[in-house]
């Protein structure tokens, strides 16, 4: 199938015998410590990304923890529809998902010079990287979700509530995470009924992720800790705290809400 990359084989990999979880964006950062965090949980884990080499890092240095079996990476370009199926019915292989983690984003540079070409180039890219990405996965994953309990989690961000903005900013990953959120509201009402919870959860700046690249430096991280009200960056293990806490039967309760982890930078709206 055409943007799915070879898979590395595991013994067991066809039965589940734990709780399934599947997080896009698995191998680095945020998208990392969520699978530790939900495999440290009990959940066998399926970790997304691009990177067959990157996830099966992941895989070795997560299971070093919780134990072999527990990862199963699976490599894919989820912009690509013909391979998200392929990677879907891989997945769905193993089990009813009972947590669906859509972490999978980045933020695309805006192009330097005024064409309304580059620029419409650069707003499709953040668009396919962090909307487009989620939909696609989500809607190839929806009937094998677990019906009641299961729990889908999309990952957005604080710019989605306060508006890109700088020199660095054309927008577009602001409104790209913004509509996540109403694509997650009209899930959650569809999806209730089935017993399914679809919640958003909004992070501020968190260090210790790729999604900065050249922007970041001292001056830069100063000034977003600057903006906080605790005085400090979050960290992957916060947003991995966080959606443990929505992944579980403890918040059963909760659907349709968008959950601000951003230490006091943006105010509950």
């Amino acid at each position: 199938m055409p943007g799915i990359l070879p898979q590395p084989t595991y013994e067991g990999d066809e039965v589940a015998e734990e709780k399934l979880a599947v997080v896009s964006g698995g191998g680095t950062g945020i998208g990392r410590a969520i699978a530790a965090r939900l495999a440290g949980c009990g959940h066998r884990v399926v970790v997304i990304g691009r990177r067959a080499a990157v996830l099966e890092q992941a895989r070795e240095e997560i299971e070093w923890t919780v134990g072999p079996g527990r990862i199963v990476p699976v490599a894919v370009d989820l912009t690509d529809p013909e391979a998200v199926e392929a990677a879907a019915a891989r997945i769905t292989g193993l089990g009813p998902v009972d947590v669906l983690v859509n972490n999978a984003g980045a933020i695309v540079t805006p192009p330097a010079d005024d064409g309304l070409a580059a620029l419409a180039a650069s707003w499709r890219r953040d668009l396919d990287g962090n909307l487009l990405t989620a939909v696609l996965l989500t809607t190839a994953l929806q009937d094998a979700l677990r019906r009641p309990g299961g729990r889908l989690v999309v990952i957005s961000s604080a710019a989605a509530q306060r508006g890109g903005a700088g020199p660095h900013s054309a927008g577009s990953y602001a409104a790209a995470k913004a509509a996540l959120h109403g694509w997650a509201f009209g899930l959650a009402r569809r999806l209730g009924p089935d017993g399914i919870t679809v919640n958003v959860l909004a992070p501020g700046y968190v260090e210790e992720t790729e999604i900065f690249g050249e922007r970041w430096n001292e001056e830069f991280h100063a000034r977003k800790v600057a903006d906080t009200l605790v005085g400090r960056a979050g960290t992957p293990a916060d947003v991995a705290e966080a959606v443990a806490y929505i992944a579980s039967p403890a918040a059963g309760y909760l659907t349709g809400q968008v959950i601000g982890l951003n230490g006091g930078a943006v105010l509950g709206r």
